[in-house]
C-alpha cells in the first residue's frame, strides 16, 4: 500500500496533505525518516510514526460509522483543557481513534457523523465534493425577499469570502422571529451565524438536520446510532465510491 493512502486511511490527513507531510520529514517508518512521495509499505508489519507518534492501520471491517445527534455545551473535540463537555462524553463504545467528520459549534446541536474511516471522512469534509447540509434556522426578526434573494445568490463574509448559493425556505413566520431551513454546500466557521450577520439579521437558534443524504430523523439529544448498510451506499454514492 502506498504511505500516502495509508496516513489518509488512518484519518491523519487526505492524501494530498500526506504527502506534504512526506516531503517534510515527519513521518517515519520502522524508525527511518522517509521521504519518497510513492513510498510502499506493508500496513500489516510495519510500524509507521507522524512526529514520533504511532499511527495504527484500521482494516475495512473494522470501520465504524456512527450518527450522533449533538446537544447544545459541548465541543466536537476528544479533549477540552477547561473540562467543558465533548461529544465522545455521550459514546459508550470503544472509541479508539474515532473522529467526527467536521464540526458544529459549542452552542449549535444536530447531526454529526463520526467514524474511523479516514479516507470517506477526508472525502466528506473536502470542498470540492460540495456535500450539502441542512439547517433548522431561527432569526431574530422577520426577513424580505430581497435579502432571501442574497442569501441565495451568496453574500461576503467579514473576511472577504462570498459563500456559494444557498437554498433558503422560510417554515414560519413569528410575531418577532422568523424560521428557516438553509442548505449550503460549504462548511466556514460559524458560516450559518455569519451569512445572516452580513444582511443584519442574528441567528437565535441552529440545529443541522442532514448532512448529505443522512437525516437526524427522530434521534434524541446526546443519542447515537450505527449507521445502515443503506445509508452507508448513499454516502459512498455521493462520493462516486
Amino acid at each position: 500500500m502506498r504511505l500516502n493512502r495509508y496516513l489518509s486511511l488512518t484519518g491523519i490527513s487526505s492524501r494530498r496533505k500526506a504527502e506534504q507531510f512526506i516531503l517534510e520529514g515527519k513521518i517515519s517508518v520502522n524508525g527511518e525518516v522517509v521521504k519518497l512521495l510513492g513510498t510502499q509499505i506493508n500496513e500489516d508489519k510495519d510500524v509507521v510514526r507522524i512526529d514520533g507518534e504511532i499511527i495504527n492501520y484500521i482494516p475495512k471491517e473494522c470501520f465504524t460509522y456512527l450518527v450522533f445527534h449533538k446537544p447544545k455545551g459541548c465541543l466536537c473535540t476528544a479533549s477540552d483543557d477547561r473540562n467543558r463537555k465533548t461529544i465522545f462524553d455521550y459514546i459508550n463504545i470503544d472509541k479508539t481513534r474515532l473522529f467526527s467528520v467536521g464540526r458544529l459549534d459549542y452552542n449549535t446541536e444536530g447531526i454529526i457523523l463520526l467514524t474511523n474511516d479516514g479516507e470517506m471522512a477526508n472525502k466528506l469534509m473536502h470542498p470540492s465534493y460540495e456535500i450539502p447540509k441542512k439547517y433548522s434556522v431561527k432569526i431574530n426578526s422577520s426577513i424580505s425577499e430581497s435579502e432571501l434573494a442574497q442569501l441565495r445568490k451568496g453574500v461576503l463574509l467579514d473576511d472577504g469570502h462570498k459563500t456559494l448559493p444557498a437554498k433558503i425556505r422560510v417554515t414560519e413566520k413569528l410575531k418577532e422571529a422568523t424560521k428557516l431551513d438553509v442548505t449550503i454546500k460549504e462548511g466556514k466557521n460559524r458560516q450559518i451565524h455569519r451569512m445572516f450577520k452580513a444582511i443584519g439579521k442574528e441567528v437565535i437558534f441552529l440545529k443541522r438536520t442532514d448532512y448529505g443524504p443522512i437525516h437526524l430523523g427522530g434521534l434524541s439529544r446526546g443519542s447515537f446510532r450505527p449507521l445502515s448498510n443503506m445509508e452507508l451506499e448513499m454516502l459512498r454514492s455521493v462520493l462516486g465510491d
